[in-house]
């Protein structure tokens, strides 16, 4: 099988889409598919064989900025790439509905007539929480979610969508779709095992995040909770990702705790050690659509707080409401920390059912998955 994957986004691995994206087109071609991938340049992947390259696309300064602040670049479309590499394949996979995403599909399809999947990788959310206090209304996301189905979802034979919690939104607004749910899984590698604190740790208790810094992913909530906690003196909090919010949450962070959080972006050999190393997972994200990154957590035997939000996936990991706080609620998610420090027994006794719930996300698994899935519309497109 030949593969075209489309990226408007694809460059350091410290995103989700990056990750999937990348993911998936190591497991293809391990699995022994030729695989082409179109994206903006990168000097990461400039001599890798297979990838093609768009020009970067220039905005508007005002979006410039907040495509700068994300550390990303964006392509410019071209139909002479799509033609020339589309061309050549069995199969188009976008990742993305941004600027290519939408250009491509419609081109795969209508243009050269190719199967098509789409992934569904980014809620409206997503981009509204850039757009000036847009975040929490419904009427602009509702639009966004028909924009994404009316420039590129209804030219997918087939939609991945990672959760059902995504696909029931998206549905909700734009009537039933082709839908596959299959999640982006979580890596062999994330495993539980004995990892000692350093020196300067032995005597905290440690609360990890991990995820890019931006809004969305609500660290100010945690921050906040860590202040109010019976505990503060002694937590120490950190904060595994980079991100536009960085700033801010060190100057929140200055304000209200003893202990200043740990920033930084990690190897995933560095992160599966210190998500072994930690002695909570706080997953404060408002809006979410699989969160893989609490998902490795959990695969370690970490027992996660995660917002109990309308709109985030990550709540369905929780085995039962101490794992759960009321989204944007600092004074409960302090509740729930102290919980867990006050009851060590039952932490322990959690970390191992934690563990063993992951199993259904593994990797190797839902990568299988995604070939059917590649296949299925193959097939499909032959009959149309």
């Amino acid at each position: 099988m030949k593969v075209c994957v489309v990226c408007d986004v694809l460059g350091e691995e410290n995103n989700g889409t990056t990750i999937a994206a990348m993911n998936l087109i190591r497991s293809l071609k391990a699995k022994g598919h030729e695989v082409k991938v179109l994206c903006p340049y990168s000097d990461i992947y400039a001599n890798q064989e297979g990838f093609y390259f768009f020009k970067e696309l220039k905005l508007p300064s005002i979006l410039q900025n907040i495509i700068k602040k994300n550390n990303v670049v964006l392509g410019k479309p071209d139909t002479k790439l799509f033609k020339e590499v589309m061309s050549k394949c069995d199969i188009v996979h976008i990742m993305f509905p941004l600027f290519i995403g939408p250009k491509a599909a419609k081109y795969a399809k209508t243009i050269l007539h190719k199967p098509v999947t789409v992934g569904f990788h980014c809620q409206a959310e997503n981009v509204s929480s850039h757009l000036f206090g847009l975040m929490d209304s419904k009427r602009f996301n509702r639009a966004i979610y028909k924009y994404y189905y009316r420039t590129i979802y209804r030219y997918a034979d087939i939609i991945h969508y990672p959760t059902f919690f995504i696909k029931d939104t998206f549905e909700e607004i734009v009537g039933p779709t082709p839908g596959s749910v299959i999640s982006n899984g979580v890596q062999s590698a994330f495993v539980q095992k004995e990892v000692e604190k350093p020196e300067n740790l032995k005597d905290k208790k440690v609360i990890l995040f991990t995820g890019r810094i931006s809004k969305e992913k609500s660290h100010k909530v945690l921050i906040k909770a860590v202040s109010l906690s019976k505990y503060k003196d002694d937590i120490q909090l950190v904060f595994a990702g980079k991100g536009p919010r960085e700033n801010e949450i060190k100057n929140l962070s200055k304000k209200l705790l003893t202990n200043q959080p740990i920033i930084s972006f990690y190897t995933r050999e560095e992160l599966i050690d210190i998500i072994n190393m930690a002695d909570l997972y706080v997953h404060p994200a408002e809006i979410e659509i699989e969160a893989i990154s609490c998902l490795e957590a959990i695969r370690c035997g970490q027992v996660p707080i995660i917002a109990n939000s309308p709109k985030c996936a990550t709540k369905a990991f929780a085995l039962d409401d101490r794992s759960l706080f009321k989204v944007n609620d600092p004074n409960d998610l302090a509740k729930k920390i102290d919980y867990w420090f006050d009851h060590p027994e039952e932490l322990k006794e959690m970390k191992e059912k934690y563990s063993s719930s992951a199993s259904q996300f593994d990797f190797n698994v839902c990568m299988n998955k995604m070939e059917k899935m590649l296949i299925e519309a193959i097939e499909k497109n032959k009959t149309m």
